[in-house]
């Protein structure tokens, strides 16, 4: 065969090769599967996993991205970017109603947020946040959310409050310098910012709405049609992470990233006191529905969403 023939033969291969890589995984690369996650503890069993290898452990090559929020992970996942997600049921929901092609695959957590105010605040319940500044980590969180569900309940107008958006790992220093009256934020913020002497806690959620959906794991449609191997080979990891670290705490603490766990011990007493959960059994499906129906009496959702199109069996 002429050489040239060979090197064009050659060139097609690769084409086509490259182009099946494409189709399989989406804008995936080789076979990676883009997994978002925020930085929080909420994503405890994700961070556990990559620790213990066990993505490698089942074969699987995956990419693990930051996001600030679950508004900016959700916006990545919309764009293509994003495979599978541990984000927070509001913007799941949000991006739904939106026609944004994802479902939720399974539950990460309950609960786990903080309504902190300065220390020296006079703050100390819901309704004295009337007139104060308090930072959200974004529009469209679970913890502004439930901040909009908080001060209703109060009978504290909304616009009566100067709510703003903050990175999570900023709201600590914008509390201690006053730049903020307090935070409404994810663990393990609001426990080191009471352990560390510069705040104080107002309420849990726990509190606001006893025991309430938090962080799910989603996956996009396209990833659910065409991995369904994969995404079992995820669930089963999830599965498996957050068993230990329900039987082990202090042990899950230590693999934990220092950048989101700076103080072990405390950690260790967060996740006693967190819900991990793994899989979506019908209990935990009608806790996402009434909490979605509470979106829509807030205003936060137009319309209640179908069951259908929140949630896929895998």
């Amino acid at each position: 065969m002429d050489k040239k023939y060979i090197a064009i033969f050659a060139i097609v291969i690769v084409a086509i090769v490259a182009c099946a890589a494409y189709f399989a995984f989406g804008s995936s690369s080789e076979g990676v599967i883009r997994i978002g996650h925020l930085p929080s503890d909420h994503d405890s069993a994700m961070y556990v996993a990559q620790a213990q290898k066990q993505y490698e452990k089942q074969g699987l090559t995956v990419k693990l991205t930051q996001f600030n929020n679950g508004g900016d992970l959700m916006t990545a996942i919309a764009a293509g970017e994003i495979d599978v997600g541990y984000v927070g049921i509001t913007p799941a929901l949000s991006s739904i109603e939106k026609g944004v092609p994802v479902k939720v695959v399974s539950g990460a957590q309950t609960e786990g947020t903080g309504l902190v105010a300065a220390s020296n605040s006079s703050i100390n319940s819901i309704a004295d946040l009337k007139g104060k500044r308090v930072a959200t980590p974004g529009a469209a969180t679970i913890q502004n959310m439930l901040l909009t569900y908080a001060l209703k309940e109060a009978n504290v107008n909304s616009d009566d409050v100067s709510i703003s958006s903050m990175k999570v790992a900023q709201m600590s220093d914008a509390l201690k310098s006053g730049q903020i009256d307090a935070m409404i934020t994810w663990e393990p913020y609001a426990s080191l910012a009471v352990a560390n002497g510069y705040g104080k806690l107002v309420e849990n959620s726990s509190e606001i709405l006893s025991g309430h959906p938090c962080c799910v794991v989603v996956a996009t449609d396209n990833f659910i049609e065409k991995h369904p191997d994969e995404l079992k080979k995820v669930l089963d990891i999830h599965e498996n992470a957050t068993k230990f670290i329900d039987e082990n705490p202090k042990e899950a603490a230590d693999l934990l990233p220092a950048d989101i766990v700076p103080n072990k011990t405390i950690q260790a007493d967060v996740i006693k006191n967190t819900n991990f959960i793994s899989g979506l059994d019908d209990d935990f499906k009608q806790k996402v529905m009434d909490f979605m129906n509470l979106e829509v009496e807030l205003g936060l959702l137009k319309e209640p969403i179908n069951e259908s199109k929140i949630f896929a069996e895998v």
